[in-house]
């Protein structure tokens, strides 16, 4: 039985190192038997955050939604979960961490907005948007650790999450434009002159590298805040706020290609991303 258990351990760890293979860097640095439940944490991630791209119309996406939605309340009370690898995942975690319920639905409610068919009218929420759902994630993952009740590491996974999740949009422009989707609020795109249909079109507009420029200043803050508590938080909530390094890597690169988001670098993995992880580690950072 134990054996069988490893196995399927060793299963949602291939799995997750192929969806999420950044998370998954990151929670390799958590003590062995804590990665499990970070694992099924990425993957239930993972499993909410792709239905608006499995799906043709939202009302199929609230559907898909609303199947994870039933299936976090079996588990929570204590029915058996759907025989979903990430589901059964995701309930034992729940028992073993004692994961908080509310955080979960926090997560869903986040993904449900990525049904609408408009984007965000301000920049403040995306930012809600960021932390809604990045942040989240962070702080369970903070609870597998066994680091609860603090408000500095909580406070530094809110933000570290919310750069995560700003410069992981900035690189996803060229991709949501080719779905005809913007997660861009309106606000911005009018201050730089733009319009979600100059997203699609097949030569990105002049004015987008402010644009992402812009959006990337931002994420930059959100780094130097959670940094701001890097004193405060204890080194086993190190593998969840290491997202900040993966952060950081991205928006170097972004740099570099001069804030062109259509430049095929920005897309790659940054080189030597699991040795700067390693480094920040070992020194007590991230």
């Amino acid at each position: 039985m134990a054996g069988e258990r490893r196995s399927e351990g060793g299963e949602l760890a291939a799995r997750v190192r192929r969806i999420d293979p950044d998370r998954y860097l990151t929670a390799l640095f958590a003590p062995p038997e804590r990665r499990p439940g970070l694992f099924a944490l990425i993957a239930f991630n993972y499993e909410i955050a792709r239905v608006r791209e499995a799906v043709t119309e939202p009302i199929l996406g609230q559907i898909r939604l609303q199947w994870w939605r039933e299936a976090v309340e079996k588990i929570y009370a204590g029915s058996p979960p759907p025989p979903h690898e990430t589901a059964m995942a995701l309930a034992a975690a729940v028992a073993e961490h004692r994961l908080d319920r509310d955080a979960l639905e926090w997560l869903m409610d986040a993904r449900e907005t990525d049904l609408s068919p408009t984007p965000p009218e301000r920049l403040e929420d995306l930012i809600v948007y960021a932390s809604t759902s990045a942040g989240t994630l962070l702080e369970l993952m903070l609870q597998v650790l066994g680091v609860e009740h603090d408000a500095a590491a909580e406070d530094a996974a809110r933000a570290a999450g919310t750069a995560y999740a700003l410069t992981g949009l900035i690189r996803s422009i060229p991709f949501h434009a080719r779905a005809r989707r913007v997660y861009i609020p309106q606000s911005l795109l009018a201050e730089h002159g733009l319009s979600a249909e100059d997203l699609f079109e097949a030569k990105p507009p002049d004015a987008l590298p402010a644009m992402a420029r812009e959006l990337a200043r931002l994420a930059r803050l959100h780094l130097d805040e959670a940094r701001e508590e890097m004193a405060h938080t204890p080194r086993r909530a190190i593998p969840a706020l290491l997202s900040a390094t993966v952060a950081e890597a991205y928006l170097k690169r972004l740099q570099r290609a001069e804030y062109d988001v259509f430049d095929p670098a920005v897309g790659e993995r940054p080189p030597g991303l699991v040795w700067r992880l390693a480094a920040k580690a070992w020194r007590g950072r991230w």
